[in-house]
């Protein structure tokens, strides 16, 4: 799967431009969903949004693929008597990349305009000129003169802030905000249809999982993993391509886009696991990168790893520039490598199979 296909593409296009925001994820989700439908036997919703396709369905032995759905965003948290809104956060929005963005609010009477303003440079001067965007001081203009405007437009504190840049493509990159980790979602749904493709029969029950709320504390895939309670679950989410300017690769590890799935040595991540997920690479001539991390991997394969009385869970990670900013990088070949490895990976996979240690 070196190049993805029309229809593929249009998905991608379709699923990476509509807004998920962290609680907010339902109209992505219905795309996601929409478009695994003929690939899958059932589709299945969850009380908070997280859906999943199965594959050969009513299996014991039971399996899951899966990626989150949700991106950061803003809360609206404050209105002050002349218009300016001041936000929180709704997962982990970088702060110094506000000033100037435009953003859309989303109101029950639908997306409204603004801006995230900031003093021009003309305005610092000397030692008191001198400031850094915070989280106390960024500030959203919608061009009102005073709170009673703000409200009359529908805005009031909680409405969901986000950004509308939208998916490009730059050279061998795909560009865009909301990369992490809707690009996940994209590789597991191709594994959906490269299995239809194929006319794959597998000797289990294959759970497409796209689950909600991973940005602020995995809680999607917490509840999932109860629900669904699979003896095995590969996990795919963003790494940091730690190869650009500012970034020190002692500390945060060795990874470069371009260079295949980075998978991870973790406590959560199953040893047995992840050496077949390594055999399959190297069988296949897949390539792959190795990154460790310390106590937790930070993605949902924590949370499926520790469910259930201990689920063996593995994280295959795709390479991304510039994580939680509006211009998140990936590069093309570990999209289709990243996809490649989950479908081979999957074919090894026994019926009933044990990873128990000894």
């Amino acid at each position: 799967m070196s190049k993805i296909s029309a229809k593929s593409k249009k998905f991608l296009y379709q699923y990476l431009n509509n807004a998920s925001p962290t609680g907010f994820e339902t109209p992505g989700q219905k795309i996601w969903l929409e478009y695994i439908k003929p690939y899958v036997d059932e589709t299945h919703l969850d009380n908070y949004g997280t859906c999943y396709g199965v594959i050969n369905p009513g299996k014991k032995y039971k399996v899951v693929i899966e990626a989150h759905a949700d991106e950061i965003s803003w809360f609206v948290n404050y209105i002050s008597d002349d218009g300016f809104i001041s936000v929180i956060r709704n997962g982990g929005s970088d702060h110094t990349i506000a000033p100037s963005k435009r953003v859309n609010i989303h109101t029950k009477n639908g997306v409204l305009h603004g801006v995230f303003g900031w003093p021009a440079i003309h305005t610092r001067h000397g030692k008191d000129g001198v400031i850094n965007p915070t989280v106390e001081n960024i500030f959203i203009d919608v061009g009102a003169t005073k709170k009673e405007e703000v409200i009359k437009m529908g805005i009031h504190v909680g409405c969901v802030i986000t950004y509308p840049d939208e998916i490009f493509e730059m050279n061998d990159y795909y560009v865009g905000r909301a990369l992490d980790n809707k690009m996940g979602g994209f590789c597991i749904a191709e594994v959906a249809k490269l299995l239809k493709d194929k006319k794959i029969t597998l000797p289990f029950s294959l759970y497409v999982v796209n689950a909600v709320q991973e940005e602020i504390g995995l809680r999607g895939a917490e509840m999932i993993a109860n629900t669904i309670q699979p003896d095995v679950a590969i996990i795919t989410d963003v790494c940091h391509d730690t190869n650009t300017p500012l970034i020190k690769t002692k500390v945060q590890g060795d990874i470069k886009s371009g260079k295949g799935p980075a998978l991870t040595y973790a406590p959560a991540v199953h040893n047995k696991l992840l050496q077949q997920v390594i055999d399959v690479a190297e069988e296949k001539k897949i390539p792959f990168q190795r990154q460790a991390s310390s106590r937790s991997t930070g993605t949902d394969t924590d949370a499926f790893a520790y469910s259930n009385k201990g689920v063996p869970s593995v994280l295959i990670s795709l390479p991304l520039r510039y994580m939680h900013t509006t211009v998140e990088m990936a590069h093309r070949d570990d999209i289709s490598n990243v996809t490649n490895l989950i479908y081979e990976t999957l074919l090894t996979i026994k019926d009933g199979q044990s990873f128990k240690y000894f």
